[in-house]
C-alpha cells in the first residue's frame, strides 16, 4: 500500500523494504514530512488507500446468513421431501411444506441477522485511538483513519495502529508477541537496516497489534490495513472465539437432539412400511417428527438472546465485545479488581508535600511540577493532581527547559524528566518511594545534603508508613544535577540520587461503594483487591468500605509460592498488594484453577495479560488501548455499579437461553414422542406431516420474545452455569408428564370420535399446540406463573397464536392441510384437560424445585462451583 515503489535491492521479495531506507528517502516516497500530513490531503489517500482496518472474516452480509438457513440437513431434507411431493403429483402437499420451510428460514434469518447487527454496531462504539500530527500539530482519531505518510506519535499502553518506520525514539520497548513469538518486549530504535533483514530483527519497525510497554517514540506510516504483516496473516488464519462451557452444552445438547431425531426418522419410517402404510405419507410423516423435535431454531435462539442482552448492558453503561463473554458474566462468582476509580472516587488530589524528615521545603512542588508537565508518557491521575496543585499555586513552567527524558516501566516503578536549570542540567526522578530510594545516596535537610544511612533510611521508612495508615498514596522525588556537557540519559544516570520529598495523594472511597459490595455478595459474588499499593493503604480502605482485609498476600511473599501453593493462598487471601504486574496473570490463574469462574477488571497496559486469562476481562472507556482491545467487555464509567447491572444482565440472557431449552426439552419433546407411538397403535397417522410442520413453525413465533422476557429477581440472586444433568431431569419429569397427557387425549379424542382420523388430527393439532404455547407460561418461572408477569411480546404473541390456533380449522383454506369443524363436545373436553395438563406442570415444577436434588444443585455451586465443565478453560 504504497505510495509509490519502494527501492528493490533484492528482488520482488523486498520491494518495500522500507526498513532500509533514511528518513528523508522515506519523506520523499510518501511525500510527507516530520511535521505529518494536512487534513485534506489525509482525506484524500483514506479515500484512495480505504480505512486502516482488517477484513472482518466473521460478518456476514443479509444475503449470505439468509442462503446460509438452507445449509441445514432437516431443511435440505423437507426441500427434498417437496421434490418427491411433485413428483409423485402431490402438488399441494409441495407447496405447504415449501411454505412452511421459507416462512422458517425467513423467521430465522430475521434472528440471525438482527442479532448480527446489534453486534457490529456495539463494536462502532469501541475503537482504539491513534495520535497523528495533522496540520502540524498532534491530534487522536480513529486508528481506522490512519494512512501511508501520517507521522504517529507512541508511547507506553498504546497499540500500535499500523505498519511504521521509526524516526525517533526514547527507551521505547514494544511486545510483539502475537507477530513474531517473542516472549519478552524488544527495543526499537531508528536506522537503516539491511533490505533482507529478518522480520523479527527489524529494529526500527513498528507492527500493527504490537503494544508499546514502555518509552515514546514518533513514526511514519508505510502500510496499513490488510496490507500490514499482521493484516497478511490474518488474510489467511482466522482466529475464532473460543467456546465457553455454556456454547459447549447448547452445541452438544443440540447434537443430541439431532441424533435421537435421526434415530426417530429410521425408526418410525421402518414402523409405517412394516405397517404397509403409504411409501410417501410414512417418508414425510418421519421427516416432519424429526423436525419438531430438532430445537432447529436454538442457534438462532442463543444468538438473538445474547444481541438482546448486549444493547441492555449497552444502555447501562456496559460494551459487550465478544457476546459469548455474556454466558460468562453471569456465571462469575469472583471479581478481581484495583482499587483506583473502582472503590474509590478516581479523583486523585495532591494533599501536600513533605519534607524528608520535616516540613515542607521551598521548591518541593515545583519540581513534581516539572517532572509531571513534562513528561511524554502515558496520561495519569497523579500527575493530574500535581499539575492542579501547581496551577493553585501560580507554578510556571517551561517545556523548552526539558533536555531529556528516562521514561516509566514497571521494573523501575520511576520516571526521570531533565532540564536545564541555570547552568546545569537537573535530573529530576518521582516514583515508588521504595524504587526511589535504592537509587539515592543523600537526603535534602534544611538545605543541606545528609548522606542517607539506616538511621535516616528508617525515620523515612516510619513516616512513609504512618502517612500510608492513614490512606494516603505517598511517593518520592529525587534529584542530582549533572554538568550541561551531556547529550543524552539514561537508566544508568539514576544514581547518587539526593532525595528530595515526599508526595502525599489522597482519594477517597467512591461514594456508596459499601452498598455496591454488599449487593455483589448478596448475588454471591466476592471482591478481591489487587493493587500495586502497600498493605497499608490497601487494608485502610478495605477496612472503610467494609471488605475483609485479614488475609493479606503481598507480591514478595507471592513470588516465592509455587504455583500449587499460590492457588491454595489465593483462595483465602482477601487483599493483594505491592503485586507487580506479571503478577495479576498469575493470581487470576489460581484462583481459575480452584473451580472459580473469574472477572478482572483493569485498565492499564499492564493489566492485558490478566484480562487475557480471567473468564471475563472487563476494561474501561479510556482506559490504555492494549487493555481495551484484550478486554471482553468495557465499562463507559468505571463502577461497580454499572458492573453490577451487568451481572444481573448477563444472568437474565442465561436465563432466558434456558426457557428456551426448557420447552423444546419439554412439551415438544413429549408431543414428539408420543406421535411416533400413536403413529404404530392408530388405524392412521395422528398428524399429517403438514400439520406437524405448521405446528412447529407457529410454536416457534413467540420464541422470538424469550429473548426479551422478564426474569424474575431471585434468579439474578446466583452464578448461573450449564448443567446436563439438570436438562436430562428436566427432560424426563416434564416431558414423562407432557406424555401421559397426550395418551389421555388420544383416549378422548378416540372415545368421542371414534376412528375418524380429521377430526382426531385436528382436535390433537389444537390441543398440541396451545399446550406448548401455553406451557412457556408456567416453566419461564420457578415461582408460581401467576406471581410472575411475563414480558409483554410474549404473553401478547402467545395468546395471539393461541387464539389463531382454535381459529384454524374454522378459517378458509383449512382443508389444505387436512383440518375440520371440531364439535362442540371436542373443545369443550380439550379445554379440560388443557387446564389439567397446565396445573400439573405446575404441581411438577412446584416438586421438581423442591427436591433435594435441586438444593444441591445450588449448595455445590456456592461452595466452589464443582459442576460439569468448571475445569474447562475459557482461552483467548
Amino acid at each position: 500500500m504504497s505510495l509509490t515503489p519502494g527501492n528493490s535491492t533484492n528482488g520482488d521479495i523486498h520491494r518495500n523494504a522500507y526498513w532500509s531506507l533514511p528518513p528523508d528517502d522515506l519523506f520523499s516516497q510518501f511525500h510527507s514530512g516530520k511535521q505529518g500530513l494536512t487534513s485534506a490531503e489525509a482525506a484524500e489517500r483514506l479515500r484512495h488507500f480505504g480505512p486502516n482496518s482488517l477484513k472482518d472474516e466473521n460478518r456476514w452480509s443479509a444475503l449470505r446468513i439468509f442462503l446460509s438457513q438452507f445449509e441445514s440437513p432437516l431443511v435440505l431434507i423437507l426441500v427434498a421431501a417437496a421434490a418427491i411431493s411433485i413428483v409423485v403429483g402431490e402438488w399441494r402437499e409441495a407447496i405447504i411444506i415449501s411454505l412452511i420451510v421459507l416462512a422458517s428460514c425467513i423467521l430465522s434469518f430475521y434472528q440471525e441477522y438482527s442479532a448480527s447487527v446489534a453486534v457490529e454496531k456495539l463494536k462502532e462504539r469501541i475503537g482504539f485511538k491513534a495520535r497523528v500530527r495533522r496540520d502540524g500539530k498532534f491530534v487522536s482519531i480513529a486508528a481506522a483513519e490512519v494512512v501511508p505518510g501520517d507521522i504517529v506519535a507512541v508511547s507506553a499502553g498504546d497499540l500500535i495502529p499500523a505498519d511504521a518506520i521509526l524516526i525517533s525514539a526514547t527507551d521505547l520497548f514494544v511486545s510483539q508477541s502475537a507477530l513474531t513469538g517473542e516472549t519478552f518486549p524488544v527495543e526499537k530504535r531508528p536506522g537503516e537496516l539491511p533490505a533482507d533483514t529478518a522480520l523479527a530483527n527489524r529494529a526500527s519497525m513498528l507492527f500493527t497489534g504490537a503494544s508499546v510497554r514502555s518509552g515514546m517514540g514518533e513514526a511514519i506510516v508505510v502500510e496499513t490495513g490488510v496490507e500490514t504483516e499482521f493484516g497478511k496473516i490474518t488474510a489467511h488464519l482466522q482466529e475464532e472465539a473460543p467456546e465457553t462451557d455454556f456454547a459447549r452444552g447448547i452445541r452438544r445438547f443440540g447434537y443430541l437432539m439431532t441424533r435421537v431425531a435421526l434415530i426417530m426418522v429410521v425408526v418410525i419410517f421402518a414402523g409405517n412400511i412394516l405397517l404397509q402404510r403409504p411409501l410417501v405419507d410414512s417418508l414425510l410423516f418421519s421427516l416432519a417428527i424429526a423436525v419438531g423435535i430438532t430445537p432447529e431454531l436454538l442457534p438462532a435462539i442463543v444468538s438473538l438472546t445474547l444481541s438482546s442482552g448486549a444493547r441492555r448492558m449497552a444502555t447501562g453503561g456496559v460494551i459487550v465485545r465478544r457476546l459469548a463473554s455474556i454466558e460468562n458474566l453471569g456465571s462469575m462468582n469472583l471479581l478481581c479488581t484495583d482499587k483506583t476509580g473502582t472503590l474509590t472516587e478516581g479523583v486523585v488530589s495532591l494533599d501536600r508535600v513533605e519534607g524528608p524528615l520535616d516540613g515542607a521545603p521551598d521548591g518541593l512542588l515545583r519540581l513534581a511540577t516539572l517532572n509531571a508537565r513534562l513528561q511524554n508518557g502515558m496520561a495519569n491521575p497523579l500527575d493530574g493532581a500535581i499539575d492542579k496543585a501547581a496551577t493553585a499555586a501560580a507554578i510556571q513552567t517551561d517545556p523548552s527547559s526539558k533536555i531529556g527524558e528516562i521514561p516509566y516501566d514497571f521494573v523501575r516503578k520511576r520516571l526521570s524528566v531533565i532540564v536545564r536549570d541555570g547552568d546545569g542540567d537537573l535530573l529530576i526522578a518521582k516514583g515508588a518511594l521504595a524504587n526511589i530510594l535504592e537509587v539515592s545516596t543523600h537526603v535534602m535537610h534544611a538545605g543541606e545534603l545528609k548522606a542517607l544511612d539506616d538511621e535516616v533510611r528508617a525515620a523515612l521508612a516510619k513516616r512513609y508508613a504512618d502517612w500510608s495508615s492513614e490512606g494516603f498514596r505517598v511517593l518520592g522525588i529525587a534529584t542530582r544535577r549533572f554538568a550541561p556537557s551531556r547529550e543524552r540519559y539514561g537508566h544508568d544516570d539514576e544514581t547518587g540520587l539526593a532525595f528530595a520529598g515526599f508526595l502525599l495523594f489522597s482519594d477517597p472511597p467512591k461514594n456508596g461503594i459499601a452498598k455496591t459490595l454488599a449487593a455483589m455478595a448478596e448475588r454471591e459474588v466476592k471482591v478481591k483487591v489487587i493493587s500495586g499499593d502497600n498493605r497499608f493503604v490497601a487494608a485502610h480502605l478495605a477496612r472503610t468500605i467494609g471488605l475483609p482485609s485479614a488475609h493479606i498476600l503481598t507480591g514478595e511473599e507471592l513470588s516465592k509460592l509455587t504455583d500449587e501453593a499460590l492457588a491454595a493462598r489465593a483462595v483465602r487471601t482477601d487483599l493483594f498488594v505491592e503485586i507487580d504486574p506479571n503478577q495479576k496473570q498469575r493470581i487470576v490463574a489460581a484462583l481459575r484453577g480452584r473451580g472459580h469462574v473469574v472477572g478482572y477488571l483493569g485498565d492499564g497496559i499492564n493489566d492485558a495479560p490478566a484480562l487475557h486469562e480471567a473468564d471475563i476481562g472487563i476494561s474501561v472507556e479510556g482506559a490504555a488501548d492494549v487493555a481495551q482491545q484484550a478486554a471482553d467487555m468495557v465499562l463507559v464509567d468505571k463502577s461497580l455499579d454499572v458492573l453490577l447491572e451487568g451481572i444481573d444482565n448477563g444472568r437474565r440472557t442465561f436465563a432466558n437461553t434456558m426457557k428456551y431449552v426448557s420447552c423444546a426439552i419439554s412439551s415438544n419433546f413429549g408431543n414428539m414422542i408420543s406421535m411416533s407411538f400413536a403413529s404404530f397403535l392408530l388405524p392412521f397417522q395422528p398428524l399429517l406431516a403438514k400439520q406437524i410442520l405448521l405446528n412447529n413453525f407457529l410454536a416457534d413465533i413467540p420464541s422470538m420474545a424469550i429473548a426479551g422476557d422478564n426474569v424474575d429477581p431471585a434468579a439474578v440472586m446466583h452464578p448461573q452455569r450449564w448443567n446436563i444433568a439438570y436438562v436430562q431431569r428436566f427432560m424426563i419429569v416434564f416431558g414423562l408428564i407432557s406424555t401421559l397427557f397426550d395418551f389421555l387425549t388420544f383416549g378422548f379424542l378416540l372415545a368421542l370420535t371414534g376412528e375418524h382420523a380429521a377430526i382426531f388430527q385436528t382436535g390433537w393439532f389444537v390441543e398440541s399446540l396451545i399446550t406448548q404455547l401455553l406451557t412457556v407460561l408456567v416453566i419461564r418461572t420457578r415461582a408460581p406463573f401467576f406471581r410472575s408477569r411475563p414480558g409483554r411480546w410474549l404473553l401478547l404473541s402467545t395468546l395471539v397464536v393461541s387464539a389463531l390456533a382454535v381459529a384454524l380449522p374454522y378459517l378458509p383454506g383449512s382443508e389444505w392441510f387436512g383440518f375440520v369443524h371440531l364439535p362442540a363436545g371436542v373443545l369443550v373436553g380439550l379445554t379440560g384437560i388443557t387446564f389439567a395438563y397446565l396445573a400439573s406442570t405446575e404441581i411438577a415444577k412446584h416438586w421438581f424445585f423442591s427436591k433435594p436434588h435441586d438444593r444441591l444443585f445450588h449448595r455445590k455451586r456456592r461452595r466452589g462451583n464443582t459442576m460439569p465443565g468448571l475445569s474447562d478453560r475459557n482461552r483467548r
